[in-house]
């Protein structure tokens, strides 16, 4: 393990490193002091390997051939490691450093640093396409990472080659989603120069390298999130696992991998029932009104765990829209890693999925389609419910950020009293309750890739001061803090308001404004659509997926009167109704008829009279539902009015019931207040003459 030997008082640290390098190189004794256990078991190593300590001849040197050989085994590691290693050298500039990522097998693949540093570096072949394992460069940061699986802290005189004492090196390992060794970050710098709070800043680092593998490995899979404490749970201390939507676990990260051998005693190969305790299903169901939602399970040793399905939003959010996959088996939609997305083609929503054939998605695709690559921020207005943060989500993976964090915040949701330290972050100590090691906020978890702001019209007016200064200068400053961070970012933002109406409300600032509203698209509420059909035939295949249920389909009359209602709640409110269809089915059946359907939607206002609507009541309806569907099959148009149509329904079945109120609202289904407000409004009708 890397210790804190940086720390020790300089003097008597180098006067102990040269009595301990005495004792090893010409005594041949190995020391007891003066340099950490770490370093004296890579000196063994690398004087058994027949290291010359004095030569300044390295065993290889750069080679263009190697390093694009290393870069094609390690492309998926390069990728997503390049935007943090901007983030480090950020922090670090101007100090004389290099930011350095290696393979597994010790070969630098690619780095970052100041001009000055990386041509001395170079002197000694601390560049791209040179290998820095143990075998070819004797102690070092990066080869003894390697060697001993651990992070480890290389200083001055510790590195076995005289010619490299120069150098003060810090390391970790990546590991990749299995938990094999994928590479190493590493910072260097000249040894006077060391800073302590490198072994942290490499550790944080790595840890944002493995979340990003983590996520794009398992895209298509529930990410499940959990922590013993509630608070941790959406840090990188959280444990985070991989769930098919049967349950079985196929991933788990090195946290969670810790939790479940030193608590289950288990491998990763089991399913979510087994771990937890509990099945997927019921999590899923508790956390369906909130996508954010923590679930405390109490486990069998009496222990209490907080789980957040992570990606659940998007497995029911995504399937709102977006059509099934090419093949007609699942869709290609059922994947969100915290909105991290991956090509078309590896089951990412993309702004072309969304294209289904109606003529108003269709306009915003490509309108959005054309600002891609390009400074412009994206504006996107529409109803609550019809899609616009999987459109937002889309535009981001079909960009050249796809490979960045796609990073959300609901301006509504928020109270106003935190929205400030989740969109600016804050450092230790910076208010009552705040953790002691600060927290990154949502501006700059999405440096590199797309800040997503939802429901922008309602975030506080000192609030939208703020994010107008950061867009203006590209820099974000936390709570707390007097240092600005550079942040790279593309700006989404939606909203269900008129903008321009809450300016002049004074509501919104118009500066702002003009920022957020480079480009604006409207999405069609689901009652414009004419993919219905198309969102519909989606829905059901993930509800049947999730249901474990095999092909299932929609009769006619259903589908005539999901297409002829208004939907006020849009998709959000038709999936709903499509999972309680299937839910409500026997194991022998497999068509959604009207008694599938909850019965208040019958009986609901919002109906489209100028559609069709479905003929004919299915087998075995409730008597009130029967008739309902019955009445609903003359709603043609310039047929009667569905208000006259429930009328007649309440009073038919008031008469079946003999005027009894709480009888007939048990029949048809609904609340007594309910059914006593539409007879009332029936009678004022009557009384207008209308």
């Amino acid at each position: 393990m890397a210790t804190e030997h940086a720390l020790a008082q300089p003097v008597a640290r180098e006067y102990r490193l040269q009595r301990a390098r005495s004792q090893f190189f010409e005594e041949g004794v190995l020391p007891e002091d003066g340099v950490p256990e770490q370093i004296v078991d890579s000196w063994v190593r690398c004087r058994d390997l027949g290291l010359d300590r004095a030569s300044s001849e390295a065993r290889d040197h750069a080679d263009r051939l190697r390093l694009a050989e290393a870069r094609d085994r390690s492309a998926r590691l390069v990728e997503h490691a390049s935007g943090v290693m901007e983030h480090v050298f950020e922090q670090i500039r101007a100090s004389g450093s290099l930011v350095i990522l290696s393979d597994a097998r010790g070969t630098i693949v690619h780095s970052l640093g100041d001009a000055e540093f990386v041509d001395k570096a170079s002197r000694v072949a601390l560049q791209p396409g040179a290998c820095w394992s143990e075998a070819a460069r004797g102690t070092n940061a990066i080869g003894t990472t390697i060697a001993a699986s651990a992070p480890t802290v290389v200083l001055g005189g510790e590195h076995f080659l005289d010619h490299n004492a120069f150098l003060s090196c810090t390391a970790a390992p990546i590991l990749d989603p299995r938990g094999t060794l994928a590479g190493v970050l590493d910072v260097s710098c000249d040894q006077r120069a060391h800073q302590r709070h490198s072994l942290g800043l490499v550790r944080l680092s790595v840890q944002l390298i493995e979340r990003r593998l983590f996520e794009t490995e398992f895209a298509n899979e529930i990410l499940v999130a959990f922590h013993e404490r509630p608070e941790y749970v959406g840090s990188l201390q959280e444990g985070l696992i991989a769930v098919t939507a049967d349950g079985m676990v196929v991933g788990a990260n090195s946290i969670a991998r810790e939790w479940i051998h030193r608590r289950l005693e288990t491998g990763t190969g089991g399913t979510f029932a087994e771990l937890f305790r509990q099945g997927l299903g019921k999590i899923a169901d508790r956390v369906r009104s909130s996508s954010d939602a923590l679930v405390r399970l109490n486990l069998r040793d009496g222990s209490d765990l907080y789980v957040q399905l992570r990606s659940m939003r998007a497995h029911v959010r995504s399937a709102m829209d977006a059509p099934a996959a090419a093949d007609g088996g699942r869709p290609a939609v059922l994947a969100e890693a915290g909105g991290n997305r991956a090509p078309a083609d590896k089951g990412r929503i993309v702004l072309e999925t969304l294209a289904t054939g109606d003529a108003g998605i269709a306009r915003a695709v490509d309108r959005a389609r054309r600002i891609l690559g390009k400074d412009i921020p994206l504006l996107i207005q529409g109803e609550s419910g019809v899609g616009k943060e999987l459109f937002a989500t889309a535009f981001h993976n079909s960009g050249p950020r796809a490979s960045g964090a796609f990073v959300a915040l609901n301006c509504a949701a928020v109270p106003e009293s935190l929205i400030e330290s989740e969109l600016f972050g804050y450092v230790g100590g910076a208010f009552t309750g705040a953790r002691k090691e600060g927290s990154i906020g949502k501006i700059q978890q999405a440096h590199g890739g797309t800040l997503f702001l939802d429901e922008i019209g309602d975030m506080p007016l000192g609030m939208q001061a703020r994010l107008l200064r950061v867009l203006q200068e590209r820099c974000v400053t936390p709570v707390g803090s007097l240092k600005s961070i550079p942040v790279d970012i593309s700006l989404v933002c939606a909203t269900h308001r008129v903008l321009r109406d809450a300016v002049a409300r004074g509501e919104f600032r118009e500066d702002l404004y003009y920022r957020v509203n480079s480009l604006t698209v409207a999405l069609p509420p689901l009652r414009e659509r004419s993919d219905i059909r198309c969102i519909v035939d989606r829905l059901l295949r993930l509800e049947a997926a999730e249901a474990g249920r095999g092909e299932l389909s929609i009769g006619d009359d259903v589908m005539r009167f999901i297409e002829r209602y208004a939907w006020p709640g849009n998709v959000r409110q038709l999936h709903n109704v499509i999972r309680v269809a299937v839910a409500l089915l026997d194991p022998d059946e497999d068509e959604i008829l009207p008694s599938h359907l909850p019965e208040d939607l019958f009986l609901a206002d919002p109906v489209d009279d100028a559609k069709p609507s479905p003929q004919g009541p299915g087998p075995g309806m409730p008597p009130a539902v029967a008739a309902t569907a019955g009445g609903l099959a003359a709603l043609e148009p310039g047929a009667r009015r569905l208000d006259q149509l429930e009328v007649e329904l309440i009073e038919r079945v008031m008469r079946e019931v003999g005027g009894n109120l709480s009888a007939a609202a048990r029949t048809l289904g609904v609340s007594r207040n309910r059914l006593y407000r539409k007879l009332g409004r029936a009678g004022a009708r009557q009384a207008a003459g209308g």
